[in-house]
């Protein structure tokens, strides 16, 4: 089930969004985020998804990610489901970006 969906780590991840068109989409809840986010994304949390997906863009990558990497899975599963073909998985989310030594904002 879980291959069905695109995923990237946070070497590649850091390499997009310094040279591609990306939104990066934190699912996580609120209380998370405010303990710190990867700098430059856009928070919606994972139960929102489906009330807002179609205001996600269509014609950029859009990288989900969350603490470890499940609820983001989750979120681009069901992204998938509903059309979308642009939608990325963080493999490991912010604690494998905070390991990895990047920024947190």
């Amino acid at each position: 089930m879980m291959s069905s969906i695109n995923e990237i780590d946070v070497h590649e991840l850091h390499n997009m969004i310094s040279s591609d068109d990306v939104l990066l989409v934190d699912v996580r809840s609120h209380a998370e985020v405010t303990q710190g986010a990867i700098p430059g994304a856009s928070h919606l949390p994972l139960h929102l998804l489906p009330l807002q997906l179609d205001q996600l863009p269509r014609d950029k990558k859009v990288v989900f990610y969350c603490r470890t990497g499940a609820r983001s899975a989750q979120a681009c599963l069901y992204a998938a489901n509903q059309g979308s073909d642009n939608v990325i998985n963080l493999r490991g989310g912010i604690v494998a970006w905070v390991r990895e030594g990047r920024e947190v904002a």
